[in-house]
């Protein structure tokens, strides 16, 4: 007789599982029962090759509902994102081929899929437990010495002005720190995290504690720019992110790019550092998406004061 491992034990009494299961087994019996039947609520045609599409798809649906509900593991939920593409791909091409009578009807079904899509694929992430590796590194040249970057960078507790997904940064002691973090799908991740190395002008090194919810590390090194044009600011992160390789893209899917976060926040600390605040264009729609807009301005043409400073 089998017994349930702890992953399985964890996930059978997890609500999203189990009603992700449920909904299988709500979505297969119809579709192996009536296909044809289903087909034209969807507003395709009851053709034979429409009839086999759907009582494919059901069959898999309850094969997922019995996964889920029976023997629950991760693998399941990432067969419903799977599940998920493949329907994606039959809706997209009836709505193309469409002949007009019950549009509307297929263009719903599209919508429900996608959002069925986005549900499963922040169920499948958050409950894999593997973790795989990341390693990020970026630089940015700030126009300004090495001691006055460092200093900036160094007071910690202004980090979210310029990173996006830092919520919050708490100096908690002598070399101490609680971060609050948005992660992808909206979530929120947290730690604690102690300065290893702290050189004034040189560079900064930290780590995250036994217990984060995300174990990490980076160092931040500020190194004279040549010619004397300022301060070479380069940045090494490593952590661990959630769901393996399959987390990473579909975190990528869902516009969540660590190696573009890391770019972009270090764009906007070369703005703080010589502008004194994070510029955006006027036709930048959504600003800082993760938790609003940043304390930032729209971009202008500098007054004759700023136009002055800067030259001179």
């Amino acid at each position: 007789m089998q017994t349930d491992t702890p992953s399985t034990s964890r996930l059978r009494h997890d609500p999203l599982v189990r009603g992700l299961g449920w909904a299988s087994a709500v979505l297969g019996v119809p579709q192996v029962v009536a296909p044809e039947r289903f087909a034209r609520a969807l507003g395709v045609d009851g053709s034979v090759r429409h009839r086999t599409a759907t009582e494919a798809v059901g069959v898999r649906e309850l094969a997922a509902a019995a996964g889920l509900l029976g023997r629950p593991h991760p693998a399941w939920l990432w067969t419903r994102v799977g599940g998920d593409l493949m329907d994606m791909t039959m809706l997209t091409r009836a709505l193309k081929n469409h002949d007009g009578r019950g549009l509307g009807r297929t263009v719903a079904a599209t919508a429900a899929v996608t959002a069925i899509t986005a549900t499963d694929v922040y169920a499948a992430v958050t409950r894999t437990r593997r973790s795989t590796p990341m390693e990020l590194t970026g630089a940015t040249t700030v126009a300004h010495p090495p001691d006055e970057v460092y200093a900036l960078w160094k007071d910690l507790e202004r980090l979210p002005d310029f990173m996006a997904h830092v919520e919050e940064v708490r100096v908690t002691g002598p070399g101490t720190t609680h971060w609050r973090v948005t992660a992808p799908f909206g979530r929120t991740v947290e730690w604690d995290a102690e300065t290893t190395e702290d050189v004034a002008g040189r560079l900064i090194a930290w780590r995250s504690v036994e217990g984060a919810d995300i174990d990490n590390s980076g160092v931040v090194r500020f190194v004279p720019a040549p010619g004397g044009r300022g301060t070479e600011v380069r940045v090494a992160l490593r952590y661990h992110l959630p769901g393996g390789a399959l987390g990473q893209a579909a975190a990528r899917y869902f516009g969540e790019e660590p190696h573009q976060q890391l770019d972009d926040d270090l764009r906007r600390f070369k703005q703080i550092a010589e502008v004194g605040e994070v510029v955006r264009s006027e036709g930048a729609p959504g600003g800082k998406r993760a938790r609003g807009e940043f304390p930032q301005h729209p971009a202008r043409p500098l007054t004759e004061d700023e136009l002055k400073e800067a030259l001179a």
